[in-house]
């Protein structure tokens, strides 16, 4: 169907062994509602990850509202990004948040990873 919004699965990441490789070579940062894994990946695009725990985010209608909300702000930013695989983890915090101060959340943290990223790559 054309005009879909959907994010495509080769910009995300689908496997045990990409999250566990993602959590063992990447570096951490986070705010209140989110932490993330930022690992340097060979697909020439950036591939998302969710981590939406039970205990962090609560029943199975908060957890999606979470990941679609996440899921929406990557698709929105992605050209932001460089090529690197990202494990969103959500932290309880997030549960009570509104959307808006989600997305604002996200937004600083993607520009944050885009800026980390450019200040590590050799010139």
């Amino acid at each position: 169907m054309p005009g879909r919004l959907t994010l495509p699965a080769r910009l995300r990441l689908r496997r045990k062994r990409d999250f566990d490789a993602a959590h063992a070579r990447g570096r951490r940062m986070g705010d209140g509602f989110f932490a993330v894994t930022v690992s340097v990946n060979q697909a020439g695009a950036p591939r998302l990850g969710l981590a939406v725990a039970v205990r962090a985010a609560g029943g199975a209608v908060a957890r999606n509202r979470i990941r679609r909300i996440i899921r929406e702000s990557f698709r929105l930013h992605q050209r932001e990004i460089p090529a690197v695989d990202l494990v969103v983890s959500v932290r309880p915090r997030a549960r009570a948040a509104t959307a808006e101060a989600l997305r604002a959340s996200l937004a600083v943290l993607w520009k944050k990873v885009g800026e980390q990223c450019a200040t590590s790559q050799p010139s």
